[in-house]
Order: C-alpha cells, then structure tokens, then sequence
C-alpha cells in the first residue's frame, strides 16, 4: 500500500488533474485500486488539497506577497502550535512555518498592496502577546514557485555576427 501511495502522491503533486484512469494506465495500477488510494489518503488528510497556481502578474491582476519573519516567546505547555494557530487564522496569510535561525516563524502574507500588508503586520501580528519581533521582505518578483517556473525567460537581443 505505501509504494502505491508514494507513486500515486508523486504523481499528482505535479498534476493533480489527471483523469483517474490515465493516472491508472501511467501507474501500471488497477484503476480501483488507485482510486481507494487516493479516498484513502483524502480521508487521513495525507492529501490535504487542490490548489491552482496562478501567475496574477500575467493575469494583469495585482497583488502583493510577503514573507515575514516572525520572532516569538512560546507559551508554557504549548510550544509553538497555540501561537502558529494564532497566525493562521487570519485569513491574509497563505502559509505559517517553524523554522530554525533566528526567527521562529515563516509567515507568506498575500495582499492587494504593499501597504495592505504593512498593515496587517502592524495592526494584527505585530501586537500579538507572544510576538516579540518581526522582518518584513515584500517579494518583488516571482521566479518560480511550486516548482512551476513563472517569469519568461529574456530574449537575446544582441545582433548575431558571424565571421
């Protein structure tokens, strides 16, 4: 059961459009059998969503993104998750991550604008009482994500000489 959920999980992490039954064929599987798979890990939340990628800057919509360095004092008998909860229920941030160095959380903030997110930062997370500092880095560009490369690359423009 674990190879073909590992096949399975591989497979559809890069399309997870995939008709059950070409996933099946490209699997060498029953189709059945990876269709109970798939229910399977939905139900243990091993698959744990769909998501569509979307280069908003193509799609001529704008939006600002930024990853924020969150420094904190964990709570007694708790650690981190009761503070990571605390920041993931605002619905402006996209993602919260543990991290190690010098910051204890990663948090991926998504905005209309830059100061939309200022705001947020001094408004809702800053104040919080567990939150002892944070660095805000507004993302200006996005190179690749997921993945998924999203900026074309540039065109030579130089003149081709030959000799």
């Amino acid at each position: 059961m674990q190879e073909i959920q590992e096949k399975i999980l591989s497979y559809i992490e890069k399309n997870s459009r995939i008709d059950l039954k070409d996933l099946s064929v490209i699997l060498g599987e029953d189709e059945a059998a990876v269709m109970n798979a798939i229910e399977d890990m939905r139900a243990r939340h091993i698959i744990a969503g769909y998501h569509t990628l979307i280069n908003w800057e193509k799609a001529g919509i704008e939006k600002a993104k930024a990853m924020i360095e969150v420094r904190v004092t964990p709570q007694r008998g708790m650690g981190f998750d009761k503070i990571a909860e605390r920041i993931y229920n605002f619905p402006e941030v996209s993602s919260v991550y543990l991290i190690s160095g010098g910051f204890d959380f990663m948090v991926i903030i998504e905005g209309r604008t830059l100061r939309e997110i200022a705001e947020f930062v001094s408004q809702k997370l800053s104040p919080l009482d567990s939150v002892l500092s944070t660095k805000t880095n507004f993302i200006l560009k996005n190179y690749k994500e997921q993945g998924t490369i999203m900026a074309e690359s540039p065109k030579d423009e130089r003149i081709k000489m030959s000799i």
